[in-house]
């Protein structure tokens, strides 16, 4: 068992404010790949709306960003990550796409020490975010599935204002 807590929610529910706010406490934390990926396509010349509309592609070129975000950290390092692989199947099971070898190989060995799931709040739109608020309350459904279905336990964070999400999740390390 490693010593990583993931930050996990639909779209906008503010998992980057909270992973942002613990780094700024001088916690480990990662980057959500998905994010990452969209603005190394897009410096590619690549549209937010090309590189969605392949979500195929999208979901396996993420997870393996994911994968390898992992395999680099240390599992003795107490660290926050920005969503994780356990994500990737809720957005396979949003799109109807069959999850890959890799993810199940993967969901196989969970690795995580706990899920926070941040409760939703209002949907915020930006560049790479192109949800309405019905997918954003199923994404945020099929999150909640996929850890509850894990052997890790799954603390619900309810929408407070920043700081007190980050005293409610390190309370309950």
């Amino acid at each position: 068992m490693t010593r990583w807590y993931v930050i996990t929610g639909g779209p906008s529910s503010g998992k980057t404010t909270t992973v942002d706010l613990l780094r700024q406490r001088g916690y480990r934390t990662t980057i959500e790949e998905s994010r990452h990926y969209i603005d190394l396509m897009r410096l590619g010349g690549h549209s937010v709306e090309e590189i969605r509309s392949r979500q195929g592609e999208f979901q396996l070129n993420v997870l393996a960003l994911q994968l390898a975000q992992e395999s680099e950290l240390d599992p003795e390092e107490l660290v926050f990550l920005d969503r994780a692989v356990p994500d990737s199947l809720a957005y396979h099971r949003l799109l109807g796409l069959e999850p890959s070898p890799a993810l199940l190989e993967a969901l196989a060995h969970v690795p995580y020490r706990k899920a926070f799931v941040m409760d939703l709040l209002p949907l915020h739109r930006d560049y790479a975010r192109t949800e309405d608020a019905a997918a954003q309350h199923r994404i945020h459904e099929l999150l909640l599935e996929v850890y509850l279905s894990l052997p890790i336990p799954v603390v619900r964070v309810p929408a407070l204002d920043p700081e007190a999400r980050v005293d409610f999740i390190l309370e309950r390390l």
